[in-house]
């Protein structure tokens, strides 16, 4: 559960002296694509891709470059996705590769063979969220009760903002749109409406650079002809059950009784469902959060045997481990639930964790635990990802950690890293 500071909640779409609600989903097009096009503008309107991390032939790319800007670096020294051979996906795409059917969590390989002359790129987190935080700050300025939902979207209550309520939002919206434009060269499509559920639908209606309006009234024109799984929340499974039944469009949904979805979803999806088909979320703004965990994963570029490839694994393992301690210590967390995830080289996946007596973010702590989760799984099939997570999170000083688990350091030492690779091959 997130736990943080609401916005002040009222029913549904009311707010005191008749005010009418407005909550805006903000969603950044394309994020990392709009990011790399802003580095590298020769590649507007250009299929472009990005994905996987760096690789050598990136790393001679800029080499070769090196003392130019990026923009300097001629098309035809770009890597294309023309023979790409690995395990990596594709984390974006600019909207020009998207018309071949290439987007986001597609594999490299498969995409190579849809559109092999799109230009690929590695993921460059660091500028994702510097990026991030330049938009969202330019964005509190304007209307300060703002939700961050991720790097690339946030929710914002305008309802009391002053232009909140022209146009039904329209024009705090595009003010928003612009400055962000203005100072970021980066666009955002925004959905205005009475709740936040309606909100984020509306934001995919006229993307990219766009803004669309949600009131009351267009639940039955604009909301109803959707398909269901247009309705967050509604995911693949719970979407084919749907059309077992009969229902396809939200409108079909809405027209169902409500004991009849509780009969089939049960008690508290079957609320859930009829009130997001009648246009209802009485969810608040939630201004500041506090992670639910932190976790770090790898997908191997090549399926790894828990036996023969038992080192290369137990390096994995650790560095996974000492990067968890030291996210923790730099946002200011501790944890006590460690657990871990197997993916195999069938795709299922597979997780444990344990809960200790004690909150820590020492690494070696973190290493041992999470080693006795990983004692607990089948381990004779390859593996395709491997992570390491911590949960059930305070603020580092609110309570009491043992002291000889007491962090002095993100990483853990040369030596302590060689012992647990060694003894990985008790656990492989």
């Amino acid at each position: 559960m997130v736990r943080g500071f609401l916005a002040p909640q009222y029913p549904m779409n009311e707010h005191p002296g008749g005010v009418r609600r407005r909550i805006a989903h903000l969603d950044m097009d394309a994020f990392y694509a709009s990011v790399e096009l802003l580095r590298y503008p020769q590649l507007k309107g250009l299929p472009v891709v990005i994905g996987g991390g760096r690789r050598a032939e990136d790393e001679t790319l800029r080499q070769t470059y090196a003392g130019h800007t990026l923009a300097d670096i001629p098309l035809d020294a770009f890597h294309r996705l023309k023979g790409y051979t690995g395990r990596g996906v594709i984390t974006t795409a600019t909207y020009a590769a998207r018309q071949f059917g290439v987007g986001s969590a597609l594999g490299l390989m498969k995409a190579a063979k849809l559109c092999p002359q799109a230009i690929l790129l590695p993921v460059d987190f660091n500028q994702y969220r510097k990026y991030s935080h330049a938009f969202k700050a330019i964005i509190a300025d304007i209307a300060p009760l703002m939700e961050d939902r991720g790097v690339d979207e946030v929710y914002i209550d305008f309802t009391e903002v002053p232009g909140g309520q022209r146009e039904g939002g329209r024009v705090l919206a595009r003010l928003v749109q612009k400055a962000i434009f203005d100072q970021t060269g980066l666009t955002c499509s925004v959905g205005v409406a009475p709740n936040k559920l309606l909100a984020k639908m509306a934001s995919e209606f006229n993307k990219p650079n766009g803004i669309s309006i949600i009131f009351e009234g267009d639940l039955q024109g604009k909301i109803w002809p959707l398909a269901c799984r247009k309705i967050n929340g509604i995911g693949p499974k719970a979407d084919e059950k749907l059309q077992g039944l009969g229902i396809e469009t939200i409108g079909q949904l809405a027209a169902r009784e409500l004991p009849w979805l509780v009969q089939h979803f049960g008690k508290k999806t079957g609320a859930w469902m009829w009130d997001a088909a009648h246009g209802r979320d009485q969810r608040p703004v939630v201004l500041e959060s506090e992670p639910v965990c932190v976790s770090r994963e790898t997908t191997f570029e090549r399926d790894l045997h828990a036996v023969r490839d038992k080192v290369e694994l137990g390096t994995i393992f650790t560095r996974l481990c000492s990067q968890v301690a030291a996210d923790l210590q730099r946002k200011g967390y501790v944890g006590k639930t460690i657990g871990i995830k197997l993916r195999y080289d069938d795709f299922k996946s597979v997780t444990r964790d344990q809960t200790l007596d004690i909150y820590t973010a020492d690494a070696q702590t973190i290493r041992h635990t999470a080693g006795l989760c990983l004692k607990r799984v089948p381990l004779d099939q390859r593996l395709r990802l491997l992570g390491v997570r911590v949960g059930t999170l305070v603020k580092a000083g609110g309570t009491e950690t043992c002291e000889e688990n007491r962090p002095s350091t993100s990483k853990l030492s040369a030596s302590s890293a060689t012992d647990l690779a060694t003894k990985i091959s008790q656990l492989f």
